[in-house]
């Protein structure tokens, strides 16, 4: 959530921020009436308490016929005591729902419009001409059957559409990039970690996931538990409700776990293989710093994916994704687009995300600089969303018979293997 100062202090911040996302932006005037009612109405019960302690001191020192008075002003200032509280509490309830309804404030610079607005900023690597080559390229999914590495067929079997089995070289590659990406990681200076892929409402509504993307999100009613998209989740809220001393940041994680998405408004969309699917593994990258670090750290976090795609040898190109694209989490957003052979154009691999002090404020993470106690900053970046990279691999590596080329940052993790071989009918 935003600061209600700085509501109040320029409120056509916030109504612009609103409206560069394409959000509700009457939302701002009503959070704005809620709050100062929610003010008015403690003013007054602290007025009315503050006069019902006075009273009480009076009465016991009041003559016979003054405490008779005193008596009856009693009562009325009990039921206007009750009356301040309850409506105090309305107040406060409703602005805290209004402001969980609020996006973070965009970054200035961050491209304004939809999903298709966005800046590119850089482009890395070289796309291959197959047909200089000799040879149309297979696509990741007819690649994946080749190599006895990926079956979509016995996945819809057992769990439905968009479920995969990963098989036998295939299995083995997606432990190699994870296990690649851990190292990278870890030697960046990040806490490896495991994370839980359940979570209570309070830790998936503190990270933003219960808000526009709710309709992404797996729930388990009988439990009240949710199934997180990203080991974001359970990053953020790692230190939920807990106060960090400022020497101890810039504090940086490194999250495998599994994830789940409900890809709802989806259908028809990237139907073939494995790019769009509801369980996935991957990595996720999450650091702790103070607010005014905020920037230079989305920064780092950009290079270091950018490091990562470059070590598997693919071409990429890095998108400033617009306002109208961004989750209601993120003040700006950088994305990393592999190109796809098959597909003709760039999709996305990795996004990271600076989310200046929405998460902690909603998530009670707080650092101590000195004396002063206050909101720190949190951002969020993917080091390697399994299936999606493999595709990636598949498509850019594929040699003329169906084999697959290992970049040598994976070859370590694969027992050396120079070339993924197909595998005999």
């Amino acid at each position: 959530m935003i600061d209600l100062r700085l509501l109040r202090e320029d409120p056509d911040r916030v109504r612009a921020s609103q409206r560069a996302r394409g959000e509700d932006v009457a939302l701002v005037d009503s959070l704005l009436s809620a709050d100062e009612r929610r003010r008015s109405s403690g003013v007054r019960f602290d007025e009315l308490r503050a006069e019902q302690k006075a009273l009480g001191k009076l009465i016991p020192k009041a003559s016979a016929e003054e405490k008779a008075e005193l008596l009856k002003r009693a009562e009325q200032l009990k039921a206007d005591v009750k009356a301040a509280d309850a409506e105090r509490d309305a107040a406060d309830t409703e602005t805290q729902e209004l402001l969980l309804r609020l996006g973070n404030l965009v970054h200035p610079d961050v491209p304004v419009g939809g999903e298709e607005d966005f800046v590119t900023l850089e482009t890395h690597g070289t796309i291959r001409d197959f047909g200089a080559e000799g040879f149309e390229p297979k696509d990741h999914l007819e690649l994946g059957q080749i190599l006895g590495a990926i079956d979509v067929e016995r996945g819809a079997k057992v769990s439905g559409s968009r479920f995969y089995f990963l098989t036998g070289v295939g299995a083995l590659l997606e432990l190699a990039l994870v296990n690649a990406a851990m190292a990278q990681a870890t030697a960046a200076g990040f806490t490896p970690m495991l994370t839980p892929a359940l979570v209570r409402p309070q830790s998936m509504a503190g990270t933003g996931f219960l808000g526009q993307a709710a309709q992404d999100v797996y729930h388990l009613d009988k439990d009240d538990l949710y199934l997180v998209g990203t080991s974001e989740v359970a990053l953020a809220a790692y230190h939920m409700d807990e106060i960090i001393d400022a020497g101890k940041l810039p504090m940086r994680y490194a999250g495998f776990s599994p994830c789940f998405r409900r890809e709802a408004g989806s259908h028809g969309k990237d139907t073939r293989g494995i790019f769009r699917v509801h369980q996935f593994d991957k990595v996720e990258m999450f650091s702790y710093v103070a607010p005014e670090d905020s920037e230079a750290e989305h920064r780092r976090l950009l290079e270091w994916e950018k490091q990562w795609l470059t070590s598997l040898e693919l071409p990429f190109r890095v998108i400033d994704v617009a306002t109208g694209d961004l989750g209601s989490s993120a003040a700006r957003k950088f994305d990393c687009e592999a190109w796809i052979p098959t597909q003709g154009k760039y999709r996305e691999l990795t996004s990271t995300s600076d989310c200046t002090e929405y998460q902690s404020r909603r998530l009670q993470i707080r650092m101590r600089d000195g004396k002063q106690v206050k909101p720190l900053a949190t951002l969020n970046g993917t080091l390697c969303a399994v299936p999606r990279t493999i595709v990636a691999l598949l498509e850019n590596h594929q040699l003329a018979d169906g084999s697959v080329y290992v970049p040598p940052a994976l070859r370590p993790y694969l027992g050396g293997r120079e070339v993924l071989e197909p595998v005999a009918e």
